[in-house]
């Protein structure tokens, strides 16, 4: 996964957890994820075109959700910045391409392997959203206060 696409999901984190409270100043979320603020707003411009983050010009502007967290899938991201979740161009569902060193693909045992790769990422990368990341922070965060 590229920085860039790692960098996108911890702003829509950062994001879902302000979900329907106002906007967010593109520093804010740069300071509170640690990404530099440049990087951020190259980022957030992608997530605007594909339509999952807006923004309102002005001080009291910034940027927020489009959509609920939980209909922000991880494959959705990653499609976005890093292209095909398939690791060969054969097996790709949107991004298909013949290998030039394959005979033939009905045959080909590479092929079958990297399909079934390539479904396993894709199922978990489908099921789990933004809304998981969430999740996962108030579960870590309630097995720390317990443990003090």
């Amino acid at each position: 996964m590229s920085m860039k696409c790692k960098y996108a999901i911890k702003a829509l984190v950062s994001l879902a957890g302000n979900y329907k409270n106002g906007y967010m100043h593109t520093a804010d979320i740069a300071a509170a994820e640690n990404i530099p603020k440049k990087f951020l707003e190259q980022i957030l411009l992608d997530l605007k075109h594909a339509k999952i983050v807006n923004s309102k010009q002005g001080s009291k502007g910034g940027y927020y959700l489009l959509k609920e967290p939980k209909e922000v899938s991880v494959a959705d991201v990653y499609r976005i910045f890093d292209g095909a979740i398939s690791l060969l161009p054969c097996v790709s569902l949107n991004f298909y391409e013949k290998c030039d060193d394959c005979n033939d693909e009905t045959t080909c045992s590479l092929r079958r392997e990297f399909i079934k790769i390539r479904e396993g990422a894709r199922v978990v990368m489908s099921k789990t959203n933004i809304q998981s990341f969430l999740n996962e922070e108030k579960k870590t965060a309630k097995k720390r206060k317990a443990s003090i």
